[in-house]
């Protein structure tokens, strides 16, 4: 088969074609937004395809059809890949931005090759409103490059980066040929060069979605396995994980952690009155109370039943004594309504600190649960600390 631009652009088509299948049928669980996100990036390299086989149909069109056609199919897809990658990465989406450069960059292209026709002005006004919207995709993955898991980010990154060298690189060659083509059809090394490379952009671009799409689902069930699913709180794993993180923190820093154990009070019995149902619609409302009292960097979990966790860095004893009482006073002045009737609900805390050379912070846990244990004996509703 002869090399030239139209079977360049026959190969780009039948490659962004199958990529579009793989794409939508390889997407079918997940968060709506990747799933979404992806679907729409199967649809932009379907709509690429066509204006592909346009190009590839140059020598059986006119030249005018194909630029119009061409143009219209490639900055559309453009448009909807931006939308694309900005909805699996759930960035704000800026489909005006993206519309209005697709349909400037278009405007431009056709007043350039019809009224005031200049193939290089017209490739550098079409390429300037392109490298626009190629930084409208590099801003968005330019946010979350720092991210230990974000290898996916980075090779997208580098696929736009590329593809702005190649449009630069393009346009300084057409200004320093003598003799420039007058169409992209032209079988000249500048357009061979830029349209075998620009093929194979989609193909970087789409691995790196299919990446992102898989580090977006390992990501959803890492966080799974750590998030009580009833309450939305942290469970005993991620408890466990994030006291590790917490207690390194603190030796870093040689500052003490606070820890609060926290247990309704005769909770039994709202489950055996009312239900399990009624009795977890109060946890939810036990769980609202705790976390509208805490500091951005405090953190709750559900230790089990009943019982919560609290984890508070950087605080000296009567600031978290009276982190507790805050709560307790909170829960204790919170009508709970069940099946239509007003319940008092109370908490006993146990609160203890973590001193940052102690290995772990089980013994701090140990201490905390003592301190809740002696709550309980002297009446329940009340704040107890450990001595040590």
């Amino acid at each position: 088969m002869h090399l030239n631009v139209e079977t360049l652009a026959l190969i780009n088509g039948g490659e962004a074609l199958v990529l579009s299948l793989m794409l939508w049928f390889g997407t079918r669980s997940g968060s709506n937004h990747a799933v979404q996100g992806l679907r729409l990036r199967a649809t932009a390299l379907l709509i690429e395809a066509f204006g592909d086989f346009i190009l590839a149909s140059d020598f059986k069109l006119s030249p005018l059809t194909v630029l119009l056609a061409g143009n219209t199919f490639n900055l559309t897809a453009q448009v909807l890949t931006i939308v694309a990658l900005r909805m699996v990465l759930q960035r704000k989406l800026r489909w005006r931005e993206a519309i209005a450069l697709g349909v400037a960059a278009w405007l431009v292209v056709t007043y350039l090759a019809t009224v005031h026709p200049d193939y290089r002005l017209r490739v550098l006004g079409g390429s300037i409103f392109l490298l626009g919207m190629a930084m409208l995709n590099v801003t968005a993955l330019w946010e979350g490059r720092r991210q230990h898991d974000a290898r996916a980010q980075h090779l997208l990154l580098w696929a736009y980066l590329l593809a702005i060298a190649l449009v630069v690189w393009r346009n300084v060659s057409l200004w320093l040929l003598a003799m420039p083509p007058q169409g992209i059809g032209t079988p000249t090394t500048v357009n061979l060069v830029y349209v075998l490379l620009l093929g194979m952009q989609p193909l970087m671009a789409s691995v790196g979605f299919l990446l992102l799409y898989n580090e977006i689902l390992q990501r959803e069930l890492h966080d799974l396995a750590r998030i009580d699913p009833l309450t939305g709180v942290t469970n005993r794993l991620g408890l466990l994980e994030a006291s590790d993180v917490l207690l390194a923190r603190a030796r870093s820093k040689k500052e003490p952690i606070g820890v609060l154990l926290i247990d309704a009070d005769h909770f039994k019995s709202i489950n055996d009155r009312f239900g399990h149902d009624d009795g977890d619609r109060v946890l939810l409302e036990l769980v609202y109370n705790i976390r509208r009292m805490l500091r951005a960097g405090d953190l709750v979990g559900r230790v089990g039943g009943e019982e919560f966790l609290v984890l508070s860095p950087s605080v000296k004893e009567a600031d978290l004594l009276a982190l507790a009482e805050r709560i307790r006073n909170a829960v204790e002045r919170t009508p709970f309504h069940i099946a239509g009737q007003a319940y008092a609900l109370t908490v006993s805390i146990g609160a203890a600190i973590a001193d940052p050379s102690e290995p772990d912070m089980m013994g701090a846990r140990r201490r905390a649960d003592a301190a809740l244990y002696e709550a309980k004996r002297a009446g329940r509703n009340c704040v107890m600390i450990s001595g040590g």
